[in-house]
């Protein structure tokens, strides 16, 4: 008996390991932005398909895309369009990437609770990550130093803050750089001084969201283009997706499936 116990815990385990093995496979890299949908999306989808095993990590939108340009990862997520040198790279790698718009969202100014500004012209925001305001009293807020919070340089928020709010301006050097949402929403509510900017995903209490130009970041004002921040947000394949890549694709943008878990994150769904 003792002898048959310890064949069928043997057994067990080969079992448990040869189904692990035989699991499919789905990898997802890139933006921290895109990163709370993939997470509750992949959830769902591996409570229905209980053979799929999905791997999701950040890392910025920058690092999504050079992952599919790489053959590293089966989804590459960014929260910006590809460039053209992208393009061009991938191109000559024998990789062509797909894109697939998964849903929407604004990037809102975000300030300490206890900061009493509400809201900033674009020009106001400007002139602060540019270094040129200092003082909060300069946008009618208390006598304090502004403390100016931004993301890395690989980060697709970033970059669509770079082309839409700085124009042709660059963040001065004296701001604080983050390499996540989650990461500058926790800098902000940790110091009263601070302004930094996140996705509509990543707001939360411990953090107070600023009109721009008079206008609030939200559902409506994303979809009909009145926010003046807001963008569009992407996976992306290696060529044109199949098997278990076209089918997570689907679930991700079906209207009763992927969809509504976009809009359970706090991002703006597509429909």
């Amino acid at each position: 008996m003792k002898h048959f116990k310890k064949a069928l815990v043997i057994l067990l385990a080969l079992t448990f390991a040869a189904s692990a093995a035989w699991a499919e496979q789905l990898v997802i890299k890139g933006s921290t932005t895109v990163l709370p949908i993939a997470q509750k999306v992949a959830e769902a989808y591996m409570k229905e398909n209980p053979e799929m095993r999905i791997s999701i990590s950040g890392g910025g939108s920058g690092n999504g895309i050079k992952a599919i340009i790489d053959g590293t990862t089966d989804i590459g997520d960014s929260s910006r369009f590809i460039k053209d040198k992208e393009v061009k790279l991938a191109m000559e790698r024998g990789a062509y990437p797909v894109p697939f718009r998964v849903a929407y969202d604004c990037i809102v100014p975000v300030v300490h609770p206890s900061n009493k500004v509400e809201n900033l012209t674009m020009d106001a925001l400007k002139m602060i990550y540019e270094g040129k305001y200092k003082n909060w009293n300069e946008v009618g807020g208390p006598d304090r130093k502004i403390v100016v919070i931004s993301r890395d340089t690989s980060s697709g928020t970033y970059e669509v803050w770079e082309k839409k709010v700085m124009g042709k301006s660059r963040v001065y050097p004296g701001a604080l750089l983050q390499a996540s949402n989650g990461a500058v929403a926790q800098a902000v509510a940790k110091n009263p001084n601070t302004i930094g900017y996140i996705g509509l995903g990543y707001m939360n209490k411990d953090v107070k969201p600023l009109t721009v130009d008079g206008i609030v970041g939200s559902k409506k004002t994303t979809l009909n283009g009145t926010f003046p921040i807001s963008r569009p947000l992407y996976m992306f394949t290696r060529g044109w997706p199949e098997g278990k890549v076209v089918d997570f694709l689907n679930f991700v943008l079906h209207p009763e499936t992927g969809q509504k878990l976009v809009e359970a994150t706090g991002y703006v769904p597509l429909y």
